[in-house]
């Protein structure tokens, strides 16, 4: 009895062996014949994108796949944070990184000068890719030593936002806001309503928001950087200026009761423009988004950055780029990839899915209506003489000191001018190593 169960049971792993070879005989020939991913090409692109950003890509690569019918684009989603850069950089130490990545033009620099990241020169300038098709500062931003290293895809940029009911009140011009410092100064002075320390209205505070002493030091006329020298040049005089403006405003208000209203701030529809806290603020357009979604019926403006003499108004801008990791596999079909992610044809595709962001390419922001709408029009006209920060190995460096050199002299630890030295030895003794 055993020896026929035995028997059997033999017999039955036969026919399933012999089943399995069948069935996987027809799914390879399925595979090679009618497979829609037979025989393609993958590159692998890694992304941080969510939500709608997510969808837009999407649509790119869609879009991208159905022009390059024998690319594959596979998408990996890497969230964008320090760890997702350290994610990149062991992929990179490994030998396995992937072919495309999404980048923020910030970093350039610094990825560059440790070497990982694939110079795109040549490419570009055999298809005739150059800083013609993009803003100015957009293509800085993406090179390095006279390098490019990435495909700038996004930017933003900076304004005043002010409420202009909140200027009927109080008997401001709601179409004329301030173009100057002074003007700034006598019109937050109008609109602040305090009681005691607290305030129930403040009209303005210049490190709030997006009032990094980038946007007022580009503002007063400074600049952060030499290139001829290659020294940063944080104490410029008219960065110490500005630095001192702020200084001097937090005095007039008492610096200790301002952040005492920023620590109560609140988000989202708590946001204070937004709920009508307070009056003006430097910020960018995605704040524009938050206005829409939480009170669109605000009735609001923005402005340039007020500067000193109420002319040479400018700003500055950040954003995105894709990259092609040191030690990518497919190079050609990753370059393909990028080439058409930043060309116009590639950006009105994702751009036509994002309403509140720009492109780095002013003909699509055209073509896309934003300079038909009063608010985005104001964003995207001051791009051209948008400032970057500066492409150097210590951006970070930089902007962490930057920030540490207003936080001591507003709280009245050092001077405008100590702060900014202190600031500037630092960066340019990390520069020099």
């Amino acid at each position: 009895m055993k020896r026929k169960v035995g028997r059997f049971g033999q017999l039955v792993v036969v026919l399933i062996l012999t089943l399995s070879l069948f069935l996987a005989g027809c799914s390879s020939k399925e595979k090679a014949s009618g497979g829609s991913d037979a025989g393609k090409k993958e590159i692998t692109l890694w992304h941080g994108s969510t939500g709608i950003g997510l969808n837009a890509l999407k649509v790119l690569v869609k879009s991208y796949e159905e022009k390059n019918p024998d690319i594959k684009v596979k998408m990996v989603y890497t969230e964008a944070s320090e760890g997702a850069d350290q994610k990149l950089l062991t992929a990179v130490a490994g030998g396995n990184p992937p072919d495309v990545a999404t980048f923020d033009r910030f970093k350039v620099g610094s990825w560059a000068a440790q070497g990982s990241l694939t110079d795109l020169t040549e490419m570009a300038a055999s298809d005739g890719i150059s800083e013609e098709l993009y803003y100015p500062y957009a293509w800085e931003e993406a090179n390095y030593e006279g390098k490019l290293y990435a495909i700038p895809t996004s930017t933003d940029s900076r304004l005043l936002y002010y409420n202009k009911d909140h200027f009927k009140e109080v008997g401001l011009d709601p179409e004329n806001p301030p173009k100057t410092i002074a003007e700034l100064e006598a019109a937050a002075e109008k609109l602040t309503i305090k009681e005691g320390k607290r305030f129930k209205r403040i009209g303005f505070i210049p490190w709030y928001g997006q009032g990094w002493l980038y946007s007022w030091g580009w503002g007063f006329g400074g600049e952060f950087y030499n290139k001829e020298t290659g020294e940063v040049t944080a104490n410029d005089p008219k960065i110490v200026e500005a630095l001192q403006w702020m200084v001097d405003f937090g005095k007039k208000y008492n610096v200790e009761d301002i952040s005492g209203f920023e620590s109560s701030a609140g988000s989202d529809a708590m946001d204070p423009f937004i709920a009508g806290q307070i009056s003006m603020k430097v910020d960018g357009n995605w704040s524009v988004t938050a206005i829409e979604k939480f009170k669109p019926d605000l009735n609001y403006g923005v402005t340039p950055i007020p500067t000193p003499t109420g002319t040479d108004f400018t700003t500055w801008s950040g954003g995105g780029a894709v990259i092609i990791p040191k030690g990518a596999k497919n190079v050609e079909d990753a370059w393909d990839f990028l080439k058409y992610y930043g060309s116009e044809e590639g950006q009105e595709v994702y751009y036509g899915e994002l309403s509140g962001d720009f492109s780095v390419i002013d003909s699509v922001n055209e073509k896309l209506g934003h300079k038909d709408d009063p608010i985005g029009k104001e964003f995207i006209e001051i791009l051209p003489v948008s400032n970057s920060r500066p492409v150097i190995t210590e951006g970070q460096l930089l902007w962490n000191e930057l920030v540490t050199a207003v936080e001591n002299a507003t709280r009245g630890n050092g001077t405008p001018q100590e702060n900014l030295d202190k600031a500037t030895e630092a960066v340019n003794k990390a520069l020099q190593k």
